[in-house]
C-alpha cells in the first residue's frame, strides 16, 4: 500500500516562511519524480514543483521562483518544499504526488502524470 503524507502546513502572515514536508511509504522512493501541487478554492490544483528522482534537476512555476525551494533526502522517502517570503495568493491546499516517471518530464505539471497523491496540508497567508 502506497502511502504519502504531507504535513506542516499552518497559518502565517505575509513574508513569512513554512516548510512542507511529504514522506512517502510503499514504493521505491528514488524510482519516482516527486511534485508539488496546490489548490485554491474554487480553482484549479496547480504544479508548484518537481524533483527529478535524485534531487538534481528542479522545477518551478514562475509564481514561486525565487521563493520556493524543493528538495529531497531518498535516505529518509521525504520530500520538502521551503517557502519563503509567502504572499497571501499563496493560500491554499498543498499537494504532493509522486510521478512513476522519474525525470519531471516536460508535463511536470499536468496532474494526470502523477500516480500516487497525499491528502494535503493547509497553507493560509493573511496579508
Amino acid at each position: 500500500l502506497v502511502q504519502v503524507v504531507e504535513s506542516g502546513g499552518d497559518s502565517v502572515q505575509a513574508g513569512g516562511s513554512l516548510r512542507l514536508s511529504c514522506i512517502v511509504s510503499g514504493l521505491r522512493f528514488d524510482d519516482y519524480a516527486m511534485g508539488w501541487f496546490r489548490q485554491a478554492p474554487g480553482k484549479e490544483r496547480e504544479g508548484v514543483s518537481c524533483s527529478n528522482w535524485s534531487g538534481e534537476f528542479k522545477f518551478y512555476a514562475d509564481s514561486v521562483k525565487g521563493r520556493f525551494t524543493i528538495s529531497r533526502d531518498n535516505s529518509k522517502n521525504t520530500v520538502y518544499l521551503q517557502m519563503n517570503s509567502l504572499k497571501y495568493e499563496d493560500t491554499a491546499m498543498y499537494y504532493c504526488a509522486a510521478d512513476r516517471d522519474s525525470s519531471c518530464s516536460g508535463g511536470w505539471q499536468l496532474t494526470n502524470n502523477y500516480n500516487y497523491w497525499g491528502q494535503g496540508t493547509q497553507v493560509t497567508v493573511s496579508s
